[in-house]
């Protein structure tokens, strides 16, 4: 891929889950969330493509401002929210999580991915916010 011009949504999706797929051929079901991150996160960053990690953002409530209330795995591009999970079976509040996150980005896209399950093509989905811009 040519990373010199502004990288389509559909193609950044496609190279996290080919990614992703190999990640888990590799590595297996049955790590910690953290590994995966960590290896996602070297993968990406060695395709030279901006990735922030453990991103933490506030949340404000009327007069209250909450520092660091809400941290996300992966932010890629400024454009793709990846929140990443090791769980069976996957509870349906981490899509709430997801589209909560867009929502404080206001961002567009995100992926829910879990790599605990038999094939990687199970536990890979995309996360919508309709109202949330294409990019920061």
């Amino acid at each position: 891929m040519d990373f010199k011009r502004p990288i389509l949504i559909n193609d950044l999706t496609e190279l996290v889950i080919g990614l992703c797929i190999k990640i888990h051929s590799r590595v297996g079901p049955g790590c910690f969330e953290k590994v995966y991150e960590e290896i996602l996160y070297y993968e990406l960053t060695k395709l030279g493509l901006v990735v922030k990690r453990q991103l933490l953002l506030p949340v404000d409530y009327e007069e209250l401002y909450i520092k660091d209330a809400y941290k996300i795995d992966l932010l890629l591009e400024n454009r793709l929210v990846i929140e990443l999970k090791s769980v069976h079976p996957l509870p349906p509040v981490y899509f709430n999580q997801v589209q909560t996150q867009l929502s404080l980005l206001n961002l567009k896209h995100g992926m829910l991915v879990n790599f605990k399950v038999p094939k990687m093509k199970e536990g890979i989905h995309r996360v919508y916010n309709n109202f949330g811009k294409e990019g920061l």
